[in-house]
């Protein structure tokens, strides 16, 4: 049944389903995610450091050179 903006409650509900399915998934692999942090820490990784490997891995190549280089300026900039 379209309301006053054409909008199909049915089709809403599907989109709303499907939403909550994923938001459900996203969660579970959230906690498979810290689940083998926690094991790499058990085995005496550092899951601070691997956590930082990964969102450099996922960086584009440019962007990682980018933020390096700004890094290494604002370390000099610091006296460090």
């Amino acid at each position: 049944m379209p309301d006053g903006a054409g909008i199909s409650a049915q089709r809403l509900k599907s989109f709303i389903q499907r939403i909550e399915r994923l938001e459900e998934e996203k969660k579970a692999l959230g906690a498979d995610i810290r689940e083998v942090y926690s094991e790499a820490k058990s085995t005496g990784f550092d899951a601070k450091i691997m956590r930082q490997v990964v969102k450099i891995r996922q960086m584009d190549k440019s962007e990682r050179e980018e933020q390096e280089s700004l890094l290494q300026v604002y370390l000099e900039a610091v006296g460090e």
